[in-house]
């Protein structure tokens, strides 16, 4: 299953590279290539231009405001999107709580919150993790009490990403602290501009400030934005927590992350001929290009079967191997980098830093660039956490 292969996807490509041309400001493709931080306008700006025509939504159906794209061309999409550029979309609206509302939301609350995400006039953010309830999401603490037409909301939320740019968040909360933990957890939507949500940032390692901590003091949430039955919380979040996994394969940033270190390869000079005609480092690049394949046609093979049912533990197997991708390819860029690639200067990912580059201007962030993205096999559940799925849903231990 190779994309590109026919008429048809060559077409869709040059299709989806014609609009990022025309729709794309270089300002901020030149900023994405380089490792500068986003503004929420630039970002948002770039998610609008997609609404607008109709493609902000791949993997809806098309009576939701979806494209009606086939897996091929959705990925295909995501590939031509990072290799030119363009924002990352903020996930949260389109690939998280939009499918959480269409599979079991009902119809007062589709009518309400659909429409803003497809026209990414709202920006959603995540309430799963809390301060020492990381993997175990079974452990969250944050409590939600019935007060007649209302639940009163008290607790933490933390690594809450974009929290400070969103108008709301769907939040995992504890209604019943009796039972097994599972049974007591139900899903709230949580207007941000709510009396008693306050947002932190919590600077990360790589320098950007997209983590947040979301402090809920007596937030006072209407029945009517509950999602489910009370205490169908976990049901709810293990279906998105699949779905999640899946979006974290990344092939987009693996797909620019290669395409970064053939151009980095061909400039770099290793005893006088280009590093790209090094044999081993050139082993270890068709390696990693061999994997990606693998990866990209097992994402294909799971998301085309993904809107019919729940997902299961194949998406965590996806989720390992494509999260190990994309730390080797950013560990090989860095290699490939050399001494170019080893000086964190934070300030260069802020907008506005115009010191002469250390090297090459490619290497500018890889630093951060790689430090950032040890992140991937955490989120979404850590890597061992998916291994112990795998071990008891696949192999019975």
């Amino acid at each position: 299953m190779h994309l590109g292969s026919t008429v048809a996807e060559g077409a869709f490509r040059e299709r989806v590279r014609a609009f990022i041309a025309a729709e794309l400001p270089s300002v901020v493709a030149a900023k994405v290539l380089s490792g500068v931080e986003l503004t929420r306008d630039e970002v948002v700006g770039w998610m609008r231009a997609l609404s607008r025509q109709g493609w902000i939504a791949p993997a809806w159906p098309t009576d939701a405001g979806g494209p009606g794209w086939t897996v091929a061309e959705q990925v295909a999409f995501e590939e031509e999107c990072y290799r030119a550029g363009a924002p990352t979309i903020v996930p949260f609206g389109v690939s998280m709580v939009g499918p959480v509302l269409l599979a079991f939301g009902d119809e007062a609350q589709k009518q309400r919150h659909l429409p803003g995400i497809v026209s990414s006039e709202v920006i959603w953010s995540q309430g799963y993790s809390e301060p020492n309830s990381g993997s175990d999401l079974a452990s969250l603490a944050t409590r939600a009490v019935r007060e007649g037409g209302h639940y009163r909301v008290n607790g933490r939320k933390i690594w809450t990403t974009q929290a400070h740019w969103a108008d709301w968040m769907f939040t995992l909360v504890r209604t019943d602290g009796t039972g097994k933990r599972q049974e007591g957890i139900t899903v709230l939507l949580i207007d941000m501009k709510a009396p008693g949500v306050t947002v932190r940032p919590v600077p990360r390692f790589s320098g950007t400030s997209d983590f947040n901590e979301v402090i809920l003091e007596d937030v006072l949430v209407p029945v009517a934005e509950r999602v489910g039955e009370e205490g169908a919380g976990w049901t709810i979040a293990k279906y998105l927590l699949g779905h999640e996994r899946v979006g974290t394969t990344g092939i987009g940033i693996c797909a620019q992350a290669l395409a970064r270190l053939r151009r980095i390869a061909c400039a770099m000079q290793a005893e006088g001929a280009p590093l790209i005609d090094e044999p081993a480092f050139r082993a270890r690049l068709e390696a990693l290009e061999v994997r990606f394949g693998a990866v990209r046609a097992s994402l294909m093979r799971l998301a085309g079967g993904a809107a019919e049912r729940e997902v299961g533990p194949e998406a965590s197997l996806l989720k390992i191997r494509g999260t190990e991708l994309q730390q080797d390819c950013l560990e090989l860029l860095m290699e490939a980098g050399g001494y170019y690639a080893e000086p964190f200067i934070e300030r260069a990912l802020r907008a506005g830093w115009n010191e002469e580059p250390v090297g090459p201007a490619d290497a500018l962030a890889l630093a951060p660039l790689y430090f950032d993205w040890r992140k991937a096999s955490i989120y979404s559940g850590s890597n061992e956490i998916q291994k112990n799925i795998i071990s008891k849903a696949v192999l019975g231990l």
